[in-house]
């Protein structure tokens, strides 16, 4: 049976995990939904009570019934490059793409309904309280006069967006930045914005969560201890493996139950005293850089993750690969 990872083209990370998959021996196909309708096709047929469906990416074509598990990595918008793009082509072949693939009996990392409520920031840092993860305060707010008795509450914050991009292609990351004393926060009446407490660090934490496997790492401020957003940060210390808490560990393992997440990296802020305080959790993070400083093998317990057998796969057929022995 096929793992099949839906994918941009340019991808590293991606790379690093079909890298362990090739090596297991475990087939894989790499599809972007926006290569649909040109170098990407698919077909499916419901007749008599059953369904087969196939997928066509790179020439390699792959029966949806023979998939053992589907990773939604960083895919495009579908039919995006298509030879006459438009926003109903695009639907249309969203519709069918993920619409065949929820047909089928494959593991999903994540899946779509999943990944896509768990982008909602306010969403996140509800249920992490609910989980028991530590969260600074936070307002997310279009009321100027909220956010000044906010900041008297809290004269040291942060601010961040909502949702984390900036508008343009392709998306540019917007540092989360420190709240200037003397600020008068008229412009919040123009756009929501989210203000947060500002943890005073002593480490950044990236825990990198596969299944049940949590992979922490850890990267002192000590340089700099006044700096916010670490993807930002100097280089001088680089991120080292680290041990995860054990009330850390069944409030993280709480969480990825309530989001219906079989991956997450998370980012956390440690204090003084030692206290991991959620920030946020990207259902669909990079983890590239983690491995590469720590040696942490991520990239291959994603690949094992996605390469475990579905239950009665060796009985399976409509076209199925053969299974993994």
């Amino acid at each position: 049976m096929t793992v099949l990872i839906l994918t941009c083209e340019a991808d590293v990370t991606a790379d690093m995990v079909v890298v362990h998959l090739n090596a297991s021996g475990v087939p894989v196909v790499r599809l972007d939904p926006a290569d649909l309708t040109g170098s990407a096709a698919l077909s499916g047929e419901y007749v008599h009570g059953s369904f087969r469906g196939h997928l066509s990416s790179g020439g390699r074509l792959v029966s949806i019934n023979g998939l053992r598990s589907v990773w939604v990595r960083r895919p495009g918008t579908a039919a995006t490059r298509a030879a006459e793009p438009s926003e109903w082509l695009t639907e249309e072949s969203s519709q069918a793409l993920y619409g065949m693939l929820r047909s089928s009996q494959a593991r999903w990392m994540n899946h779509p309904d999943a990944a896509r409520r768990a982008r909602h920031k306010p969403w996140q840092l509800r249920l992490a309280q609910r989980s028991g993860l530590p969260v600074p305060a936070t307002l997310i707010t279009t009321f100027p006069q909220a956010a000044r008795e906010f900041a008297e509450r809290y004269p040291d914050l942060v601010v961040k967006p909502v949702s984390g991009a900036h508008p343009q292609d392709p998306p540019r990351a917007v540092p989360t930045s420190r709240v200037a004393p003397d600020a008068d926060f008229g412009a919040v009446a123009y756009g929501p914005t989210l203000l947060q407490r500002r943890i005073a660090k002593r480490a950044d934490i990236r825990l990198t969560v596969v299944g049940e496997r949590m992979l922490a790492a850890r990267k002192s401020t000590a340089a700099d201890p006044d700096e916010v957003d670490v993807r930002f940060a100097s280089a001088t210390h680089p991120w080292q493996a680290a041990e995860v808490p054990p009330r850390v560990a069944d409030a993280v393992r709480a969480y990825l139950r309530g989001a219906e997440l079989a991956y997450g990296a998370f980012d956390f802020a440690e204090d003084a005293d030692g206290t991991w305080w959620f920030l946020e959790c990207n259902q669909s993070g990079q983890f590239g850089f983690v491995e590469v400083e720590t040696g942490q093998p991520i990239a291959r317990t994603i690949a094992e993750w996605l390469a475990r057998p579905v239950p009665g796969e060796g009985a399976q057929v409509n076209g199925a690969n053969t299974a993994l022995t």
